[in-house]
C-alpha cells in the first residue's frame, strides 16, 4: 500500500491493530505519523485513550503494556511510537519452549488498540519473528526514497492536491535545486503556495521569487550556457556565484553539473534516439531531451568522460584535497577546462 491508501482508509475507520511504518525516505511516514496522532481519535478521547511514546525513551514492553489496556469510553485507543529505531525492542528468543511476551502479543493483538511503530531512516529486519508477526497481523509500510527522477512529478502531484497548477520546467527546477528531500521540498512549496492565489498557476517567476533561485544566475542557466557553449554567459553566472557564495554553494553546483553531464553520458551510449525510449533510460521528462541533444552535440563521449573526471576533481579540491584556492577561483578554472 502506498501512503495515501493508508490515509484513505485510516479517514474511512478502516483499522489495523499493528503498523510498521520503516524506510529511508521519513517525509512519508511523518505523513501518516501526523494523520495519527492528530485526526484518528476525537479531541475529547485522546486525554485517556491515546498513548504517543519516543523510541530513545521506552522500551517494547512498555509499548506492549499500553497496548494492552482497554479504551475509556470509546472504541479505540491509539499508541504510537515515534523513532521506534531508538527503541530497545529486546532480544528475540529462539527457544520454542518459553513464551516470548513481544511475539505473544503481536501475534494475537488487541482489536481495540491502534498500535503504530514509525521506524525511519533505514529499514526495519525482515527476517525478524516480530516483523514476521506484524505482517500477518497487521500492516507494514516501507518508505522508500524517492529516486530523483521522480521527484518533478510528485512535485506536481503535491500542489495539485492543493488546488494549484505547475509546468513541467517549474517542477523539474525544484527537483534540481532542492533534490530529494521531500519534507525540505514540501515545506518550500508551502510557503510558496502562501504567496500565490488559489487554482493559479506556479510559474517559474514564483518559484524563482518565492524559492530564492536567482532568475538569472542559477545552475540550471549555467547548464543551458555550456550546453550551449556560451563562455560569456558561463562566465557572468560563475561570477554571480562567488558573489553570492550562500545561495550557489559549490557542492550544489558541482553535484548538479554531475548529474547532468552524467545523462549526457547516457545520451551517447542510447542506442534507440526516439524521446520516449531516451526519457525513460536518462530518467528525465521528454520536455528537456532537446537540452541533452544539443550538450552531446557540444560534448562528444571522449570530451563528456574528460568534463565528469574534472568534476570529480573540482568536488575534492574544494574540500581542499591538493587546494586552498576559493571556491570561486576553482569553479572559473573548471568552467575554462569544461569549455576548452
Amino acid at each position: 500500500m502506498t501512503a495515501a491508501e493508508i490515509l484513505k482508509d485510516l479517514k474511512n475507520r478502516k483499522f489495523k491493530p499493528l503498523y510498521l511504518l520503516h524506510g529511508e525516505e521519513p517525509y512519508f511516514i511523518d505523513l501518516v505519523s501526523n494523520y495519527v496522532e492528530h485526526h484518528l481519535l476525537p479531541e475529547h478521547e485522546r486525554g485517556f485513550n491515546q498513548t504517543v511514546v519516543y523510541g530513545k525513551d521506552t522500551d517494547i514492553m512498555t509499548v506492549l503494556n499500553a497496548a494492552k489496556r482497554y479504551p475509556m469510553m470509546a472504541d479505540y485507543q491509539v499508541v504510537l511510537v515515534k523513532e521506534a529505531q531508538d527503541m530497545k525492542w529486546g532480544k528475540e528468543d529462539d527457544n520454542k519452549k518459553s513464551i516470548d511476551p513481544v511475539l505473544s502479543y503481536l501475534e494475537n493483538p488487541l482489536p481495540s488498540t491502534i498500535l503504530v511503530f514509525c521506524y525511519k531512516y533505514g529499514k526495519f529486519d525482515k527476517r525478524k519473528k516480530t516483523y514476521k508477526a506484524i505482517e500477518k497481523k497487521g500492516l507494514i509500510f516501507e518508505s522508500a526514497t524517492l529516486y530523483d527522477n521522480k521527484v518533478p512529478a510528485w512535485v506536481e502531484g503535491y500542489v495539485s492536491e492543493k488546488g494549484y497548477k505547475m509546468n513541467q520546467q517549474g517542477s523539474a527546477m525544484i527537483a534540481e535545486y532542492l533534490g530529494n528531500d521531500l519534507a525540505k521540498i514540501a515545506n518550500e512549496l508551502e510557503k510558496l503556495m502562501l504567496n500565490v492565489s488559489a487554482g493559479q498557476e506556479i510559474t517559474l517567476k514564483h518559484i524563482q521569487d518565492n524559492i530564492g533561485i536567482s532568475k538569472e544566475y542559477n545552475v540550471f542557466e549555467l547548464q543551458t550556457a555550456l550546453t550551449k557553449k556560451d563562455a560569456y554567459k558561463v562566465n557572468q553566472i560563475i561570477n554571480y556565484f562567488e558573489a553570492n557564495p550562500k545561495s550557489n554553494p559549490i557542492v550544489l553546483v558541482l553535484g548538479n553539473l554531475n548529474n547532468f553531464f552524467s545523462k549526457v553520458l547516457v545520451y551517447h551510449y542510447v542506442k534507440d534516439k526516439t524521446p520516449q525510449n531516451l526519457a525513460k533510460e536518462m530518467g528525465v521528462n521528454p520536455y528537456f531531451i532537446k537540452d541533452y541533444e544539443q550538450a552531446a552535440r557540444n560534448y562528444p563521449l571522449g570530451k563528456v568522460f574528460q568534463v565528469i573526471s574534472y568534476l570529480c576533481e573540482y568536488d575534492l579540491k574544494s574540500k581542499g584535497v591538493e587546494s586552498n584556492a576559493p571556491h570561486g577561483e576553482l569553479m572559473k578554472e573548471l568552467m575554462f577546462k569544461i569549455l576548452h
